[in-house]
């Protein structure tokens, strides 16, 4: 458990601006626990920076302790039995209620998300409208919910299954997509009749308070949903660690990921983990190639690269090799980068001093990997317009190797290398030569090939001529391998994480019947 607390902490000193003193023209936002919005115990606070332009505050936010979690998870206990009793059909019903205040805040909540986090404004409109489509679609459940009844094996008797809530579930969410991923867990989570203890990244808090207080204005009863913000090392420690949470729903890194299950493992605890990717496409010689370039820059290039299903590699047919590099190499260089609130900006900054570090290690690596090109960007931007944030240029390594590591480590950034292939059993085979199983796609004009991709690629998402982001609420979202642990998010696949199944069998028959002893009688 030591090695799980480590991992587990990310301490002030990392997080660019740190634990900065008051400043009274800085809003002050409070934890939401037992329907009431309450100062952490420690009194401390935390400043959310614009990672456009670290001078602008956006919020202090509470730094909160295990106490805090403790009294966010009794909250949540106190509040579940009346929960999970309320018809499914009533739960939903908020829930409807919820996907209005969503629509009627988009653009403010979007022009929030865009200045605590950094993608352009187009983006952050569709991570809320991802949360208004999740609470829509997901709402609907409340009307289904499906178990099945099945035949019985023995006579005048009756056999169904049906599910029940989990119970308390703590919630660990990411920085990129601060209102979409939250909604995700909780929607499924509240119409499945669970209580939840939110713990956001301490990076974009404001998105999922916006979320919540949305909860609270749809008439979510107290304790049924409770948010506590913090560092990893308090806050995120103790939800994954305490006793009364019955399941962990992270998505993160994959190292981070592997110490929470373990951490759940402990306890006996659900675990549900969503981690990282190393997505590829794979474009043919028949393919569209002016279409395979935008769908490779906006898998690249969107969200500054900062996506589990970003397209981080390219694996092109040797016969159109250089023509599709020189294509992409020109849009990335077309890219005007800057502050996502400006409607002519293209890509925004990486989210804080620590992805700069990471992300500007790598293409040092990849400078020096013996055969790697790299064919443009590569620098950070630090003057001007670019000076008090986290720019990093569009970055493209051409003449890649496959088994090279800025081609199989994931590295979450604007960064992408273009690798040659032969034909497409050789795409594949490097498509699937990562220790992540994600996302993947192929450009073709070919349908066989399409289809034999499409059977071969051992990953959770594939596209056939798109790009390998975005997803849909009303499938399943999740990869294979090092990506996950075997659950799925959206879809109605999400209710089997929210859910525990029981069966149930009603024998009317005036006596005991011993399935797999008795024999039936058919006379």
């Amino acid at each position: 458990m030591a090695q799980a607390r480590k991992a587990l902490s990310k301490t002030a000193a990392k997080k660019s601006g740190g634990r900065a003193s008051a400043r009274a023209s800085v809003k002050t936002y409070h934890n939401y626990i037992g329907g009431e919005w309450v100062a952490a115990s420690s009194g401390e606070y935390f400043e959310n920076a614009n990672p456009a332009d670290t001078r602008d505050v956006v919020g202090r936010f509470p730094v909160s302790t295990v106490d805090d979690v403790s009294r966010a998870v009794e909250a949540a206990r106190t509040a579940a039995d009346r929960w999970g009793k309320t018809p499914a059909p009533r739960r939903a019903e908020l829930l409807f209620r919820l996907g209005e205040i969503l629509i009627r805040h988009k653009d403010a909540y979007a022009a929030d998300m865009t200045r605590e986090m950094g993608k352009v404004l187009k983006e952050t409109g569709g991570d809320v409208q991802e949360a208004i489509d999740c609470t829509y679609y997901t709402a609907g459940e409340g009307r289904r919910l499906h178990g099945f009844t099945t035949p019985a094996e023995m006579p005048n008797k009756f056999a169904m299954c049906v599910r029940q809530p989990v119970g308390l579930c703590g919630l660990v969410t990411p920085w990129n997509f601060p209102m979409a991923i939250p909604s995700w867990k909780l929607i499924p989570a509240l119409v499945c009749g669970n209580t939840v203890v939110i713990k956001p990244a301490e990076d974009t808090p404001l998105s999922t308070f916006n979320l919540v207080k949305a909860c609270e204005a749809a008439g979510i009863p107290p304790g049924v949903v409770n948010l506590v913000t913090g560092y990893g090392e308090t806050a995120g420690r103790a939800l994954v660690e305490h006793r009364n949470v019955r399941l962990i729903s992270f998505t993160g890194s994959t190292e981070t990921g592997r110490v929470v299950a373990s951490a759940c493992a402990d306890r006996n605890a659900i675990c549900s983990l969503e981690m990282g990717g190393k997505n590829v496409i794979i474009v043919m010689e028949d393919a569209d190639l002016d279409l395979a370039v935008e769908g490779a820059v906006w898998g690249a290039f969107g969200t500054s690269g900062q996506r589990c299903t970003a397209s981080s590699r390219l694996v092109v047919h040797k016969k159109v090799y250089k023509q599709f590099a020189k294509k992409l190499v020109e849009r990335a260089l077309s890219l005007r980068v800057g502050d996502g609130a400006d409607a002519n900006v293209d890509m925004g900054p990486v989210i804080n001093a620590d992805a700069v570090h990471k992300i500007m290690g790598y293409i040092e690596v990849g400078e020096r990997e013996d055969g790697a090109r790299l064919a443009c960007g590569g620098n950070r931007l630090e003057k001007g317009e670019h000076a008090h944030g986290y720019f990093i240029e569009p970055t493209v390594f051409t003449d890649v190797e496959a088994d090279m590591r800025i081609a199989q480590e994931e590295i979450f950034g604007p960064v992408t290398c273009v690798i040659p292939a032969s034909d497409l059993e050789e795409a594949i085979e490097i498509g699937n030569g990562v220790r992540y199983g994600l996302s993947a796609s192929i450009y073709t004009a070919d349908v066989n090939r399409a289809f034999r991709a499409m059977n071969e690629m051992y990953t959770g998402i594939f596209y056939v001529n798109s790009s390998t982001i975005g997803a849909e609420v009303h499938l399943p979202f999740g990869g294979t391998k090092g990506t996950g642990n075997g659950h799925r998010e959206a879809g109605t696949q999400v209710l089997d994480i929210f859910t525990e199944w029981k069966s149930v069998y009603v024998d009317y028959s005036g006596k005991l019947q011993r399935a797999q002893i008795d024999e039936v009688n058919f006379e």
